[in-house]
């Protein structure tokens, strides 16, 4: 039980955080109001961050950017490492 609403949980946020780069990037383009980097990648920081890879890739959008590259890159290898310790114990 708790698995399924974990794993919910993670499916929704991850939805959330495409749909969050989708948003930016139409606002980037259009020059509009920008959401903060700080909150794109807090939501990776959650749990988004498969969603937050798959975003750049597919809307081509923050692939260049420094730190926030880094940062997220970071973000994802960390959380990958927890997921490996965690199924290890």
């Amino acid at each position: 039980m708790k698995l399924a609403v974990l794993s919910l949980f993670l499916l929704f946020l991850n939805g959330w955080t495409i749909l969050c780069f989708r948003q930016d990037k139409g606002a980037a383009i259009a020059g509009r109001r920008r959401i903060p980097e700080k909150d794109l990648l807090g939501l990776a920081l959650i749990g988004g961050s498969p969603g937050a890879l798959l975003a750049r890739h597919l809307f081509r959008h923050k692939t260049r950017k420094q730190p926030f590259s880094t940062l997220l890159q970071l973000i994802a290898v960390t959380q990958m490492g927890m997921g490996i310790g965690w199924f290890l114990i």
